[in-house]
């Protein structure tokens, strides 16, 4: 008989306001996956157990904030969970940079598979300073992290993600020192959040946050989807996952304005034009980071040809961004 895997919480960084708690995660069994792992053959059983994964399904989760305050929730039939509910005075729990330490664990009682280790699992969420000057939405594949998804057939995102080790991918040069320094801005102590919003799937949280760790990049709630159901139907009017993010990240920060960094190869420049023109004056600026594909520029170039209102940046390097941020004063001239 084989020895079940002990049982984990995956805890999402995620986002809220001083009265109001939002956290996700997923409850699936623990598969010890090594984020520096060599070797073909084991990067690819690492990949097929981040895919493959055994959930703990409808069974109630135990959240803890501060010392005293309990909440409940219950993760679905694919072991995911939210919690999305009024909470008073949760600024009382953040440090001097908004994020407040939360502790998550089974609840025993309902629990169908024993706890083989330990059962607390933690997490944070990010209550924006009050030094915060301005947001930052960042897309990752092809904007901070190299995937190919511009290659032909897309091998290129294959191999990157199954065959190199979270450890082992390289930034785009310059990234980590452009966005501290969004982070810092232009006092140096803004503490301007940062969120990375991706069309990547939740399997691959904890590979990119590592990736974002290792590489100095600003602490920030990781926004990803959940795997489309095959051949549903979308409805009328229906908006792409990424784009109903920022929305809501738009709608939860009513009186902080966002910087949206993408790259040319997908759908960040149309999301992102539609984002600016239906929340005018929110947008502070769009950088676009240039992929080696000379179709897709020219249709980047052309949409927003005549588009004056939100200033627009193709760069082909962070230090064009930099230098950009300085003269509009978004980051210090004088590196902090």
């Amino acid at each position: 008989m084989f020895k079940k895997d002990p049982l984990q919480i995956i805890t999402f960084q995620t986002y809220g306001t001083s009265n109001h708690l939002y956290l996700r995660g997923r409850a699936i069994e623990d598969e010890s996956i090594d984020l520096e792992q060599k070797g073909a053959f084991k990067l690819l059983f690492n990949a097929w157990k981040r895919f493959e994964t055994d959930e703990i399904k409808h069974t109630r989760i135990k959240v803890k904030v501060g010392k005293d305050k309990f909440f409940y929730t219950h993760t679905d039939n694919r072991g995911y969970f939210i919690f999305d509910d009024k909470v008073n005075n949760l600024q009382n729990y953040s440090n001097n940079e908004g994020w407040i330490p939360l502790e998550f664990s089974f609840d025993i009682d309902n629990l169908k598979s024993p706890i083989q280790s330990g059962n607390i699992f933690e997490g944070e969420m990010l209550i924006p300073s009050h030094n915060a000057r301005f947001g930052v939405i960042s897309d990752i594949d092809d904007t901070i992290l190299h995937t190919g998804l511009v290659s032909i057939l897309k091998w290129r995102v294959v191999f990157n993600t199954l065959l190199t080790s979270a450890g082992k991918r390289i930034p785009l040069d310059g990234a980590p020192q452009f966005y501290n320094l969004l982070h810092k801005g232009k006092g140096g102590n803004e503490s301007n959040p940062i969120f990375y919003v991706s069309h990547s799937p939740w399997n691959l949280y904890r590979y990119l946050k590592y990736f974002l760790k290792k590489n100095n990049f600003p602490k920030g709630p990781i926004i990803l989807r959940s795997f489309p159901i095959p051949f549903s139907k979308k409805p009328n009017g229906h908006l792409p996952q990424k784009q109903k993010e920022i929305i809501n990240l738009l709608n939860t920060y009513p009186k902080l304005n966002f910087i949206l960094i993408g790259d040319s190869g997908e759908y960040d420049p149309y999301i992102y034009m539609n984002v600016a023109m239906d929340y005018p004056g929110r947008i502070m600026a769009i950088y676009l980071i240039n992929v080696n594909h000379k179709r897709k520029m020219r249709r980047v170039k052309m949409l927003y040809e005549n588009y004056k209102t939100t200033p627009v940046l193709l760069v082909d390097n962070s230090k064009e961004a930099i230098n950009h941020a300085k003269e509009y004063g978004f980051i210090a001239k004088i590196d902090h």
